[in-house]
């Protein structure tokens, strides 16, 4: 059930930790968060996306909780994320995360968001017990003994309106982050632990930041230097189109194209089966065969 209440929505979910959950689609609320969010030293957030069909992730849907309040952003119809900015990367703020890295690529990508003080719940965990960590619904039932349903785990963030079991979920994956971020920080200060948490935390968000095709690379650590200029030019124009990379080759192909490209372009035939467009091989010939 939605209530209207001026121009965001005031959600009522069935949240075993309960918080006003506020549904943002209007610039005409920023005041209303900053107002909220402004004067809170730690905040919990999370993010939903695509990242199916793009070289870049689409940022669809930003959490972000205080201890008494929940604000689900629809980033597809706000249009000016500037007060976001400001927030997020106040470094007097405690960001808590559930890996960090992940939604880090997300913010950064989508709006230019470096985080500066980050606490990755995930990993703070890796030092607190000795149980192999799968996700976040582990955390949280072992915190707070609550069961989460990840019915939606694999939804369609694109899709408008919200259904009832997306907002839930939304909700759900930011409510308990600085409870459980409160409980981790009394077991890692008996251990002298929390600076050594807090500088490993912002390094993975550091690598967040980093260029997308930085991963890939380093899988080709026996590349030729023609190899790994193909790549490179396969990230540049994948990136451009914002289209993932094997939609213009797989990179399985990347030493074939790098020992044949001498024959290229009387080579119809591998061409053809190599690039997944003409548009891809042409202007690929451009740059390789000036």
């Amino acid at each position: 059930m939605i209530k209207l209440i001026g121009i965001f929505k005031k959600i009522n979910l069935s949240l075993q930790k309960k918080k006003e959950i506020f549904l943002i689609e209007s610039n005409n609320d920023v005041e209303f968060i900053l107002d909220s969010l402004l004067p809170e030293s730690i905040i919990g957030i999370d993010t939903e996306f695509d990242w199916r069909n793009t070289y870049y992730p689409k940022l669809c849907l930003l959490q972000i909780a205080s201890k008494n309040k929940i604000f689900l952003i629809d980033c597809l119809k706000i249009d000016d994320f500037h007060f976001l900015k400001e927030l997020l990367e106040d470094p007097q703020k405690t960001i808590v995360m559930h890996s960090a890295r992940s939604d880090s690529t997300v913010l950064k990508t989508n709006l230019d968001i470096r985080l500066k003080k980050v606490f990755d719940i995930q990993l703070a965990e890796t030092f607190l017990s000795t149980q192999e960590i799968k996700n976040y619904g582990f955390l949280v039932e072992k915190y707070t003994g609550v069961r989460l349903k990840k019915s939606e785990t694999n939804s369609n963030w694109l899709k408008r309106p919200f259904s009832s079991d997306q907002l839930q979920y939304a909700a759900d994956d930011v409510n308990f982050l600085i409870e459980i971020f409160k409980k981790q920080i009394k077991k890692l200060k008996k251990n002298d632990l929390i600076n050594m948490i807090f500088k490993i935390s912002k390094k993975e968000s550091y690598l967040g930041n980093q260029k997308l095709y930085l991963s890939r690379l380093k899988k080709l650590k026996k590349a030729t230097e023609s190899e790994k200029k193909i790549f490179m030019w396969r990230e540049n124009y994948s990136s451009k189109l914002n289209i993932p990379p094997s939609y213009i080759f797989d990179q399985k192909k990347i030493k074939f194209v790098a020992k044949n490209i001498e024959d290229f372009p009387s080579d119809q035939n591998n061409l053809k089966n190599i690039f997944k467009k003409e548009i891809y091989a042409i202007d690929f010939l451009k740059e390789f065969k000036k």
